[in-house]
């Protein structure tokens, strides 16, 4: 892990604009230019997070035991005989639980991914970057990366004296140990993914056979290789520097978002001071520039300077301040979440849940719920059966011996239920149709497609026009709820 002197300068502690306009705004003078070139040429200082306790550090172990039994366990989860969660790319079906998807259902994707978006929109506009500081892949390895380095290489002045120290045996054997424990974590979390698209149960009989197919084999290591890469090596340059989300994240917050903030009232003048010293007597604020906020936080940056696109809201630094208030018999809350408008005074702390409830997050709350509400509606109404109707192409419409119209579709009928049925099937139509089916009746084996060939005939004197409106019903004989209407048309010539 590296560190880095922001490109761009530190925010006001109660400004989320000029947050923006820090970002944007270029060097307007030649010293300032040269500085920042000077930052873009220094060699890049690693960073060793302080390990601290609290409330949100608690919180951020709970979301990492969350997301990571969530992806671990979740492929060896077995639903009526098969994986719960599985993406079978070869046959086109994707199975979730009890449901069964085909590609056709592509509009659901669409809509989580649009209520995805939208729930981001609305965590960003109540409390800033929740989701980078909690929930974020690159955040969730991150720290399972950290705490096998802490495990290995022990706290972090024991992990500073060990990089500075010449290398030997004990420092090739401990780095050898840390970097072994990453890979091997790094390619079971490779080989989840991949288990995702093929059965883990083959996946795991293929490891112990060595015999991976050149898909398989490709896709574990390179996502073994990206995690190994982003949280053992790029850590916090991912987030600083590569994430488009700290870029663009500004303009979701406004004055009554919660984001980490810094009380300079309260903590300027700082300067260290014994326990016993009386602060009030010396002059001085509560802040007692420990710089524990700063070794706590993973991207290296003082949240004392304001704030800074580069955080990433992991409240690490309000738990190493509050154990520093503790012991000096402060009250907590020097660095605490708060708002532009509560730092400003225009309302008191006790009021910042109710100004939660505004019309921007009231809106994508709405939104939000009408979508999901729309998404659970539509997969609870949806009829696991697709059907299609095609022409026959080479012979439009015929003349048959006994003087009547005729014309041959194919059905191609998809059971997307996960039973067998067999389909009963009519014609509906502003004539009399008389409907002649090729073959037995039609029985789809379960979560696969069959076809069928019929045949319509009409007498050509009820025939006005050229095209006639024609429906196909098909309907489950063992399940009547099972039915699809298809229109097409029957042509007189």
């Amino acid at each position: 892990m590296t560190r880095r002197v922001a490109l761009a300068p530190a925010a006001p502690p109660a400004a989320c604009k000029e947050l923006v306009l820090a970002q944007a705004k270029p060097a307007a003078a030649h010293g300032a230019a040269d500085e920042v070139q000077g930052e873009l040429s220094s060699v890049r200082e690693k960073i060793h997070p302080r390990a601290v306790g609290g409330l949100f550090a608690w919180l951020r172990v709970a979301a990492v035991l969350l997301t990571q039994l969530l992806y671990y366990g979740l492929p060896w989860l077995q639903w009526d005989g098969r994986q719960s969660v599985l993406f079978d790319l070869a046959t086109r079906k994707f199975y979730v639980f009890g449901l069964v998807l085909w590609p056709q259902d592509f509009v659901y994707l669409s809509a989580l991914l649009i209520i995805a978006a939208l729930g981001l929109f609305l965590f960003t506009a109540v409390a800033g970057r929740l989701w980078c500081g909690y929930a974020c892949p690159q955040t969730v390895y991150t720290e399972v990366f950290l705490w096998i380095e802490r495990r290995i290489e022990g706290n972090r002045q024991q992990q500073i004296k060990l990089d500075q120290a010449p290398w030997g045996a004990r420092k090739i054997a401990v780095k050898g140990a840390k970097h072994g424990a990453w890979i091997a974590f790094s390619f079971w979390t490779g080989l989840t993914f991949v288990g995702y698209f093929t059965p883990i149960r083959v996946l795991t009989e293929e490891l112990a056979a060595l015999s991976f197919g050149p898909w398989e084999t490709f896709w574990i290591l390179f996502y073994g290789f990206a995690t190994y890469g982003n949280a053992g090596w790029l850590r916090e340059q991912v987030c600083k520097y590569m994430c488009p989300y700290a870029r663009f994240q500004s303009v979701m917050f406004d004055p009554d978002t919660l984001i980490i903030t810094y009380d300079p009232k309260r903590g300027e003048p700082r300067g260290p001071r014994g326990k016993r010293v009386d602060r009030a007597q010396a002059g001085l604020g509560d802040c007692v520039d420990c710089s524990i906020c700063v070794q706590a936080c993973p991207t290296g940056i003082d949240i004392r300077n304001g704030l800074q696109y580069m955080c990433i809201g992991c409240a690490a630094c309000i738990d190493g301040c509050n154990q520093v208030m503790d012991k000096l018999g402060y009250p907590r809350g020097l660095i605490r979440y708060s708002t532009e408008n509560a730092m400003e005074g225009k309302y008191p702390d006790k009021a910042i849940l109710l100004r939660m409830l505004r019309p921007r997050v009231l809106l994508y709350g709405i939104v939000l719920l009408a979508i999901a509400a729309a998404l659970a509606a539509a997969l609870y109404v949806r009829v696991p059966l697709q059907v299609d109707v095609m022409r026959d192409r080479w012979s439009l419409a015929r003349e048959t011996s006994q003087g009547l119209i005729e014309n041959v579709y194919r059905l191609q009928v998809i059971n997307m239920d996960d039973r067998p049925h067999r389909y009963a099937i009519s014609v509906l139509g502003p004539v009399a149709f008389h409907l002649l089916a090729e073959g037995p009746p039609l029985q789809v084996a379960a979560l696969s497609s069959g076809n069928l060939s019929v045949r319509l005939e009409a007498d050509p004197q009820g025939l006005k026009e050229r095209s006639t409106p024609v429906t196909f019903r098909l309907q489950a004989v063992d399940d009547p709820a099972l039915e699809r209407t298809v229109a097409s048309s029957f042509l007189s010539r």
